[in-house]
């Protein structure tokens, strides 16, 4: 299966830009693709990187895999990336000695997706786009997909990130107040963060960065300690009935839905 879209922009643009624009890939990825000789226009080749697509016309990306195999637009690049509910017990980061990293749990018997996995090789090297602690559980993304990666922790991203925070101790009005806009962590202030009230003991956080442990810290500053963090959304790709310890592959609109909201 190829990728396949109509251009609708109302005046003509480099191919590579548009890609890029659309959420598919950078703009050198996109000359790649084209030096390899599969995008075409209209049905014909594209062998000038610097090829202009014009309104209506219609661009197709080969596909790597065999006919029939479903791909999304990582795929056609080379890249996966893994949407996992991580439990307790795992790491995201590079593991110590005696840690388990989150990546072992990519294999084929915990996979819930709808797309067949066909001869997608899962012992491929896949980074974590963002931590996630060993004590911590819920949405984490492992890929292979640099692209992807610049869009969610590199560091111009605008993704925020909402987790679902159980803790112990008295939360006060005065604490909430300094949970969303006043504490400093390692010298440095924080930005302002939306943090709401969902039932007796238990809190929302959305935050707009990422520092090492900032929740757990952000809480410790108050009086607080947490009893269990479970991160729920990064973005717009939200963790939704995915299984905990299971994982599926991350779609191609999903792909192009973060890209473009960071």
């Amino acid at each position: 299966m190829s990728w396949r879209r109509q251009y609708d922009g109302p005046d003509p643009v480099r191919v590579n830009k548009w890609l890029a624009q659309a959420g598919v890939c950078s703009r050198r990825e996109a000359e790649a693709l084209i030096a390899a000789g599969r995008v075409e226009i209209n049905g014909a080749r594209v062998e000038d990187l610097g090829r202009v697509i014009q309104p209506g016309e219609i661009l197709t990306i080969a596909a790597l895999a065999g006919a029939g195999a479903r791909v999304t637009t990582g795929d056609l690049l080379g890249a996966v990336t893994a949407v996992l509910n991580k439990p307790v017990g795992y790491v995201s980061a590079q593991p110590e000695r005696g840690q388990v990293p989150a990546a072992r749990l990519l294999h084929a018997d915990l996979y819930v997706g709808d797309a067949p996995l066909g001869g997608l090789d899962l012992g491929k090297p896949f980074a974590p786009l963002g931590r996630l602690d060993q004590d911590s559980r819920g949405l984490l993304l492992l890929s292979t997909d640099g692209v992807l990666a610049k869009a969610v922790i590199g560091p111009q991203s605008r993704l925020d990130k909402e987790y679902v925070v159980t803790l112990r101790g008295e939360i006060t009005k005065d604490k909430l107040k300094l949970l969303r806009h006043g504490l400093h962590l390692d010298g440095r202030a924080l930005l302002p963060a939306k943090v709401a009230v969902i039932r007796p003991q238990t809190l929302q956080f959305v935050l707009q960065e990422g520092r090492n442990h900032q929740i757990r810290r952000m809480a410790a500053a108050v009086g607080l300690d947490v009893v269990d963090l479970l991160r729920v959304r990064i973005g717009p790709l939200k963790l939704n009935a995915l299984p905990e310890g299971h994982w599926r592959l991350l779609g191609e609109s999903e792909r192009s839905a973060m890209i473009a909201a960071a």
